[in-house]
C-alpha cells in the first residue's frame, strides 16, 4: 500500500469514527439550539438534561459541536417576549419550546428560525400549523390533542381502585392552553357517573390547601389533576396535600407518582423530550420544519405508587398491577 492509499484509508476510519451529525457537516461548526421555557430547570426534572443525552446519543456533545443554552424568564411571566426577542437576536439554529404559552410567544417573536415543541396542544386551532401531516411555516414537533381515551382510562382505573366512587375533584392549572382537555375530562367523568369539583389555579398560588379543603367540604372522594406549569412545579407539593386528605390521586406525570402520587397515566413525557431531539437533529442537517410531520404520542403509560396505597389502605385490583408499565414501592 503506498502512501496516498494508506492516507485515504485513515481519512475513510477517522470518518466513521465522526459522530453521525458531524458526518458531512463543515469541520469546526457548532450548532446553537436554546431551550425556551418560564422557569429555570430543577434538579428534580431537569428534562432538559434528557433531551440533552438525546441529541448526545444523536451526536450531537455540547461544548464540542453543540452550544445548548436554555433561556428562561426567571418565572416573570411578563418577561418572556422580551426572552424571546433575545433568543431570536442571537440567531441560534433551532428553539425548543415545551407547551404552547412558550411556542406561541416565540412564534410571535420569529417566522424564520425553525422551532420545536415538546407537548404541542391544538395546534392546528393555535395556528402553529397548517395541518399534522404539512406542518408549514416554522414549527413542528410534537403535540397531544385531547384524547378521549386517555381520560377516559383515567377514570376507569380509579374507579377500579374506587368501585364507590362518585365525586372526583379536578385541580386545573388555567395556565394550561388547552381547554378542551379540560372539557374532555368533565364529559368523560359525566359519562361514568361522576360529579366533578372543579378547582382552578388562576394564578401562580404559594398555598393549594384551600382549594383540597374547598374540595374536601363539597365532598370529593378522590383528585385528578390536569396539566400546567405551575402546577408541575408544585407537584410534591400537590401529592403532599393529597395524602393529608387522604385523597387517592390520579396525574397528568409520572412526576407526581415518583413524589409519592397514587398513579398517572399519560404520554411519557421523558419520551416526548427524547423525541423532540429528532426533530432537533433533522432540521440541524437541512430538514425544513415546515417538511416534517407533527407527531402525536403513541405510548402511554399506567405509573402505581404501591407504597402510597398501603397508606391510604386501598387494595389494588390485580387486573391493574398486570396492566402498569412500572410500579413505585
Amino acid at each position: 500500500m503506498n502512501a496516498v492509499s494508506r492516507r485515504r484509508l485513515l481519512l475513510f476510519a477517522g470518518a466513521l469514527l465522526l459522530p453521525a451529525a458531524a458526518r458531512g457537516q463543515p469541520a469546526g461548526q457548532v450548532f446553537r439550539v436554546v431551550y425556551f421555557t418560564l422557569y429555570p430547570p430543577r434538579a428534580a426534572y431537569k428534562y432538559t438534561d434528557i433531551l440533552l443525552d438525546a441529541l448526545r446519543e444523536l451526536g450531537y456533545v455540547d461544548g464540542r459541536n453543540l452550544a445548548f443554552d436554555v433561556r428562561h424568564a426567571d418565572g416573570q411571566v411578563e418577561r418572556l417576549p422580551a426572552v424571546a426577542r433575545e433568543i431570536v437576536r442571537d440567531e441560534p439554529d433551532v428553539i425548543v419550546t415545551s407547551v404552547n404559552a412558550f411556542t406561541r410567544i416565540a412564534r410571535q417573536a420569529t417566522s424564520a428560525i425553525p422551532i420545536v415543541m415538546i407537548v404541542g396542544t391544538d395546534v392546528i386551532r393555535e395556528g402553529f400549523v397548517a395541518n399534522l401531516a404539512h406542518p408549514g411555516g416554522n414549527i413542528t414537533g410534537l403535540a397531544w390533542e385531547a384524547d378521549p381515551g386517555v381520560f377516559t382510562k383515567r377514570i376507569e382505573f380509579l374507579k377500579e381502585i374506587l368501585p364507590g366512587l362518585s365525586r372526583v375533584a379536578l385541580l386545573w392549572d388555567q395556565g394550561q392552553d388547552a381547554a378542551a382537555f379540560r372539557g374532555v375530562f368533565e364529559r368523560d367523568a359525566s359519562e361514568a357517573g361522576l360529579s366533578v369539583i372543579r378547582r382552578d389555579m388562576v394564578k401562580e398560588e404559594a398555598d393549594l390547601e384551600p382549594h383540597f379543603a374547598k374540595a374536601m367540604r363539597e365532598g370529593a372522594q378522590a383528585l385528578a389533576t390536569g396539566g400546567g406549569n405551575r402546577l408541575f412545579r408544585q407537584h410534591k407539593r400537590v401529592v403532599e396535600l393529597a395524602a393529608k386528605y387522604r385523597l387517592p390521586d390520579t396525574h397528568y406525570d409520572s412526576l407526581f407518582v415518583e413524589a409519592g402520587g397514587l398513579m398517572s397515566y399519560a404520554p411519557s413525557l421523558q419520551g416526548l423530550f427524547r423525541r423532540s431531539a429528532i426533530y432537533v437533529d433533522k432540521i440541524l442537517r437541512g430538514a425544513k420544519p415546515g417538511d416534517l410531520p407533527v407527531e402525536q404520542p403513541t405510548q402511554f403509560e399506567l405509573v402505581i405508587n404501591l407504597k402510597t396505597a398501603k397508606t391510604l389502605g386501598i387494595t389494588i385490583p390485580q387486573s391493574l398491577l398486570l396492566r402498569a408499565d412500572r410500579l413505585v414501592q
